[in-house]
């Protein structure tokens, strides 16, 4: 117990020493870094390292790439959501089918497992039909996105060309607590966006 104790004290000791020394002998440097993040550090001022953003949820509502996919996802979804109510409906009927001949007697034991087998198989096919729209879906949803991520890359390297900003980055709330307008280049995106998009088209 007394070993700890001193071998804690021990590192507190040497841990405020080296904060001593960090804050008398260091002082030039805590300066120098503090003149960079202030932005009066000659490299920052000369405009070397710049960061321009856009905003995410405007790219989303605006660019027509963006618009038919979500549209084209839409349409997944509703046939997904088709197929599996008509394999439900289907499932239940002859569920339905079973039960009012079993209550009116007229199944035999054979039948009645047979029919037990029937529903179970259908069950098993559509679960089985189920994971795989969902695995299709789900892949269909990440080509998209990779799409239009790859869309927005590449006008962004060649609308950085004579810009030189040295980060392009996608604004989305809560992320970042501050952004200077005046490296908003959201307008730019977007136009620059559907007008590739356009020309993509014909």
């Amino acid at each position: 117990m007394k070993n700890g104790l001193l071998i804690w004290n021990v590192i507190l000791t040497i841990g405020i020493g080296y904060l001593l020394f960090a804050h008398l002998g260091g002082k030039k440097t805590t300066e120098k870094t503090m003149s960079k993040i202030t932005g009066k550090d000659s490299t920052l001022s000369g405009g070397n390292f710049r960061i321009a953003y856009f905003e995410m949820d405007s790219v989303e509502n605006n660019f027509h790439v963006v618009k038919a996919a979500k549209a084209e996802i839409t349409r997944k979804e509703d046939d997904i959501n088709s197929e599996m109510n008509s394999l439900a409906k289907n499932l239940q009927q002859r569920y339905n089918y079973f039960q009012t001949q079993a209550q009116a007697g007229g199944l035999s034991q054979a039948q009645s497992e047979e029919a037990s087998l029937e529903l179970k198989t259908m069950d098993e096919k559509m679960k089985n039909r189920k994971q795989t729209l969902d695995q299709e879906y789900n892949e269909f949803v990440t080509l998209r996105m990779n799409k239009i991520k790859t869309n927005i890359e590449d006008f962004l390297k060649v609308y950085n060309k004579d810009r030189q900003f040295s980060y392009i980055i996608a604004y989305e709330q809560g992320l970042f607590y501050y952004k200077d307008s005046a490296y908003n280049i959201t307008g730019d995106v977007i136009k620059g966006l559907n007008e590739m998009y356009k020309s993509k088209k014909e």
